[in-house]
């Protein structure tokens, strides 16, 4: 868990994601990555110069089996106040609408939720789980599928929402939030959707596997141009003049 803290403080003091006073809304999927996010920052808070408070979220898709049980239970350990929005995001996707392509819709949709949620909550931050592993995916999925170079930001100010989305994660690598989920048994909840580990994104984990047998250490190699601004801008620490536009 170290390791994955002192990512988290790096992310924080590179890119001001937190500050005094901030109301923070964590995305809880069920999913390691989430869980390890709300471990560690539940922890951040205690030892942080910063005040802050937390809120955690679930979302449903709309299929079940789906216990939060778990999460909730984390939630109560770490004095987290957790919140459940059942949806049907998945029946409108998948049985209406039938999305050739669900992936983009369905992050739209949530993230919708999400900020409405935020907002009547109190809350000026969103956080997010993603780590240095999906901005690497994010970066090739934009260069191999449509010939660009681009990732999301570490932080992203919504102007029409007037929320900030953060992802503290973003140093952070998968297998040590791996071996910290196993390590702490996180209440982990299978992904209900029918296109799990089928995405091109799973295409992308594969090739960085590969990559890595090749040059083992392609992905720090990844994460350093992407932090590289002066020479290709991709991360932006002027984040406030940014907005999510998708």
């Amino acid at each position: 868990m170290k390791k994955v803290l002192g990512c988290l403080r790096r992310a924080d003091d590179d890119f001001d994601m937190i500050a005094p006073g901030d109301a923070i809304l964590l995305g809880i999927s069920g999913g390691k990555d989430s869980l390890c996010l709300l471990e560690a920052m539940a922890r951040y808070r205690k030892f942080s110069k910063k005040a802050f408070t937390l809120h955690a979220v679930t979302l449903s898709m709309g299929y079940e089996p789906f216990d939060v049980t778990g999460i909730r239970e984390m939630c109560q350990r770490l004095e987290v106040p957790f919140h459940y929005r059942p949806t049907q995001i998945g029946p409108i996707i998948f049985e209406e609408r039938r999305e050739k392509s669900p992936c983009s819709l369905c992050a739209k949709m949530r993230r919708g939720i999400l900020h409405d949620t935020a907002k009547e909550l109190g809350c000026n931050k969103v956080a997010l789980g993603h780590h240095r592993d999906d901005a690497i995916e994010t970066l090739l999925l934009s260069l191999l599928y449509e010939g660009r170079l681009h990732t999301f930001q570490p932080v992203t100010y919504l102007s029409r929402k007037e929320i900030t989305v953060i992802r503290p994660l973003i140093y952070a690598a998968e297998k040590h939030i791996l071996g910290v989920s196993r390590k702490l048994n996180f209440p982990v909840v299978k992904n209900p959707c029918p296109v799990d580990g089928a995405t091109r994104r799973q295409d992308m984990k594969e090739l960085i596997r590969h990559m890595e047998k090749l040059v083992p250490d392609a992905p720090e190699k990844m994460l350093a141009a992407l932090q590289n601004m002066d020479q290709y801008g991709l991360w932006d620490k002027s984040y406030r003049l940014q907005e999510d536009r998708i």
